[in-house]
């Protein structure tokens, strides 16, 4: 009986600890907000106002903040977890660092009540559960339900989903409780990952960084199955006088000619060979003769690198398989289209982020490339841009260059994408930024630690 009452004695100290337990390893907050309903979340503003900022700690002793923030038509009410970061102090003794304690409203483990200023209701609850805030769910009121919303830099995965519970059971509710109610509502295999699954695109990141200086963009070049250094529209090799001003040394390359340099690291350690120009260069688009694109291609290459990179990458597919597949069999083509609607400026607003052989616009990239990296885990994206000349008249949008995206999770569970063009590197928010009028087309590969390009 003695040893009975001190196991219960210790399950009861113990299951406090466990009670803000989540599955993802945030700080939870659940606890403390049981008892802020009538003081922060439900009182007028007025009221709220008159409250100073509280830090409070879970039964896991994790500080949270609560504070009010107001704007020009909503007040906000934070639950926002301790975060700690060094600081460099500078004084007349010189430099010395120090830690400093932070509550940001965006965290991970965040919990944010937004109110209308003018008529005190509420109008969502959101959850931040990720490293990239900007990545969230959140709750909004219709009638005596909440509807659940999962948003996606910017993208709605899932908006205006029914839960089933009252919008006010998420004053409270812990994020298990949350993951809980929405497990089969949600489509949360978009956003929850295991960060060990991307050695291949890391290893293959840092082999074509340690490339780059070496590589020299050259307009039309790429390198045959023979490692010859040819021009792509015709086949012919390059002559000396085309290439005297450039060291021997480096590889020269186009904007077509640099992903095919990537696809050839990855099928040569298999195959023993480089891939051929002339099934790359295959049409893969069908217009009709007598429409304004049929004319067009008459003149104008209109379909170029859209082609090429299908080709490429339905050719390094062939290669993992041990069988010849056409772009339409090899299922490279990247045709998801996961968000129905955005924010915007202006609201919400339905969206169309798919066009059949014109692609994904550029604005929805970080929150697709987002979902493919969880999805597709360890895949690369070679892509054509679909931009616009518009030194003739009428305008002709025409697909010309070429890029390659390798998304994937870092150890923390933050989300990174190199993109690499032209043989250089640059931030996906900067490629977005330079082509945010234009299309991109990707197809997909699978990475590889094997990879080793010339």
């Amino acid at each position: 009986m003695k040893k009975l009452l001190c196991l219960i004695t210790v399950l009861c100290a113990v299951l406090p600890v466990f009670a803000a337990y989540n599955r993802l390893g945030i700080p939870d907050s659940s606890e403390i907000r049981v008892g802020l309903e009538e003081q922060w979340f439900t009182a007028p503003l007025e009221v709220i106002r008159q409250n100073a900022p509280e830090i409070r700690a879970n039964n896991n002793g994790e500080k949270f903040q609560i504070r009010l923030e107001e704007n020009d038509s909503t007040f906000n009410v934070f639950v926002s977890p301790r975060a700690l970061i060094k600081v460099n102090v500078y004084s007349d003794k010189g430099m010395f660092t120090e830690e400093q304690e932070l509550y940001p409203g965006d965290a991970a483990g965040s919990w944010v009540l937004i109110r209308d200023k003018r008529t005190g209701k509420p109008l969502r609850i959101r959850y931040y559960f990720l490293r990239n805030s900007e990545v969230f769910l959140q709750f909004t009121p219709q009638g005596k339900i909440a509807l659940a919303d999962l948003v996606i830099f910017g993208y709605y995965a899932a908006r205006g989903v029914p839960t089933g519970m009252p919008f006010e059971k998420f004053y409270s509710a812990s994020f298990e409780d949350v993951m809980t109610i929405t497990e089969s509502k949600l489509p949360w295999n978009y956003v929850l990952t295991d960060p060990q699954q991307y050695d291949g695109i890391k290893q293959m990141i840092a082999v074509i960084r340690e490339k780059l200086p070496a590589i020299t963009l050259v307009q039309d070049a790429m390198y045959d199955e023979n490692g010859e250094l040819v021009h792509i529209s015709n086949g012919r090799k390059f002559e000396k006088t085309e290439t005297a001003d450039i060291p021997e040394e480096n590889l020269l390359l186009s904007s077509a000619g640099f992903v095919k340099w990537i696809a050839d690291g990855l099928v040569e350690p298999m195959s023993g060979g480089l891939l051929k120009r002339d099934p790359l260069i295959k049409e893969t688009v069908n217009v009709k003769d007598n429409g304004r694109q049929g004319v067009l291609s008459q003149k104008y290459d209109l379909f170029f690198s859209l082609n090429w990179v299908r080709n490429l990458s339905s050719a390094v597919v062939s290669v993992y398989a041990g069988k010849t597949y056409l772009f339409n069999q090899s299922g490279v083509d990247v045709t998801v289209n996961p968000f129905a609607s955005s924010i915007t400026d202006k609201g919400v607003a339905n969206t169309v982020t798919f066009v059949e052989n014109s692609g994904h616009t550029v604005a929805v990239l970080p929150s697709l490339l987002y979902v493919l990296a969880a999805t597709e885990p360890s895949t690369l994206y070679l892509a054509a841009i679909r931009g616009t000349d518009r030194t003739v008249s009428p305008e002709i949008m025409a697909f010309n260059d070429c890029v390659a995206f390798f998304p994937y999770f870092q150890e923390d569970g933050s989300f990174a994408c190199n993109v690499f063009m032209n043989g250089r590197e640059m931030s996906l928010e900067n490629f977005c930024y330079y082509y945010a009028e234009d299309f991109v087309y990707l197809t997909r590969i699978k990475s590889s630690e094997r990879f080793f390009p010339k």
